[in-house]
């Protein structure tokens, strides 16, 4: 098990500072090769198959106050499309609340997504147009359940420094900047900074612009395990901050992650969201 790290709160802030600076004629320069070769690495990283996991979501308002959920968690690979499918067990009032997701590979495919609401015993699907909204009351998108598309993106260097370090672990510092409106309206987001770790390609920091209101998100991996051969995010935090007000946190923790598990592909349907488990 990886030690959590926790990023150093000065360093975020200076790079928050030049950041804002950040001016409207940069965020259309032109892609940089190397920092796309980095984020094909990043999405070509193994994130192994037929993987189960008991998932605990916290959610925290400014005043400090605490809901926690419980949920089952299922991801199953179709070549290269990935399927995932989460049962809402914990409290009563989201019980047997089911959550499906068709991530496809295909850039020119749009991700599917259905929500079982069992109290209107209906399952809405996802439009594009929503899915920049919360998932489930949470600092999450919709939009966050899904991979993002490379294809939909411009990549380039942080210019105030293309390597960052974060208690002894080396990262590289990148832009996301999305290619059109539409992504920026469907993900919700004007811009992120994200930060690879250099030794394994994963995304254990990011700086969310949110589109509308002008605040930033926060994402953190607190912890980082190899389980299996896979490096897994089981704790990590996001934190949605007006200024230097945080306005509302979201903590996700992993436990029992497993993979290569007798999963049926039939699994991941909208009659099993819901029939439930």
């Amino acid at each position: 098990m990886k030690k959590a790290f926790i990023v150093n709160p000065c360093s975020i802030a200076l790079i928050v500072v030049a950041a804002l600076t950040f001016t409207s004629s940069n965020l259309f320069a032109q892609d940089d090769p190397e920092a796309r070769r980095i984020m094909e690495m990043v999405d070509a990283r193994d994130d192994g198959d037929n993987q189960t996991a008991d998932m605990e979501m916290i959610l925290i308002d400014k005043n400090g106050s605490k809901r926690n959920r419980k949920i089952a968690s299922f991801s199953k690979d179709k070549g290269d499309d990935t399927l995932r499918l989460m049962f809402f067990l914990q409290p009563a009032d989201v019980e047997d609340t089911a959550f499906l997701t068709f991530d496809y590979d295909d850039p020119n495919r749009d991700d599917d997504q259905w929500l079982y609401l069992p109290a209107l015993r209906k399952t809405k699907r996802i439009a594009s147009s929503d899915k920049s909204g919360s998932f489930m009351g949470s600092d999450l998108n919709y939009s966050d359940m899904t991979d993002r598309e490379l294809e939909d993106f411009d990549y380039r260097f942080y210019e105030k420094g293309r390597e960052q370090t974060f208690d002894g672990i080396k990262t590289w510092a990148i832009w996301s900047i999305p290619r059109s409106k539409t992504v920026v309206k469907e993900t919700g987001y004007a811009k992120s900074l994200l930060f690879v770790r250099q030794d394994n390609y994963f995304v254990i920091r990011s700086i969310l612009w949110v589109e509308n209101g002008g605040d930033l998100k926060y994402m953190m991996v607190n912890r980082l395990e190899q389980i299996s051969g896979i490096w897994v995010a089981t704790e990590m935090q996001v934190a949605r901050k007006a200024g230097k007000q945080t306005v509302h946190k979201t903590l996700v923790k992993l436990d029992n992650v497993r993979f290569d598990q007798d999963l049926d592909e039939a699994m991941f349907s909208i009659r099993k969201m819901e029939k439930g488990l």
